[in-house]
């Protein structure tokens, strides 16, 4: 199970990834993420949930766009993929303070797990090859 939950994460983050080395035009105009509408006409009403989502993906986009491309594919890889696992958490802790499910408040405390382990492995893995 937690393999599977694990790859099922890899697999997200690596679509996001490629999302926004595809997309990052769009994130350089102004919109989060490629195909989502941010501007308050999108959002149905005005919640706390609303204002934080939009904080957090706005706060992903810019920490991902942050770390300029080295050529090196595993250090371009991990320096963008740290602030895309922050969004999930940040989004995740959104869920987890306006939710109401518990099983998708479960599934969010899942995501803050597993994404605060990965970005753990990636600053270890940054640290070992900084220098290289």
């Amino acid at each position: 199970m937690k393999d599977r939950f694990v790859k099922r994460t890899l697999v997200v983050c690596l679509m996001g990834y490629l999302g926004l080395t595809t997309g990052i035009a769009f994130a350089q105009q102004g919109a989060s993420m490629p195909g989502m509408d941010m501007s308050s006409s999108s959002a149905v009403g005005s919640s706390g949930s609303t204002s934080a989502f939009k904080a957090a993906d706005q706060k992903m986009m810019e920490q991902m766009q942050a770390p300029s491309y080295t050529g090196d594919t595993d250090k371009d890889f991990v320096a963008h993929m740290i602030p895309h696992h922050q969004g999930a958490i940040d989004m995740a802790e959104v869920e987890l303070k306006y939710g109401k499910d518990p099983e998708i408040k479960k599934l969010a405390r899942n995501i803050v797990k597993a994404q605060k382990e990965e970005i753990a492995l990636m600053q270890r893995w940054q640290a070992k090859h900084a220098g290289k």
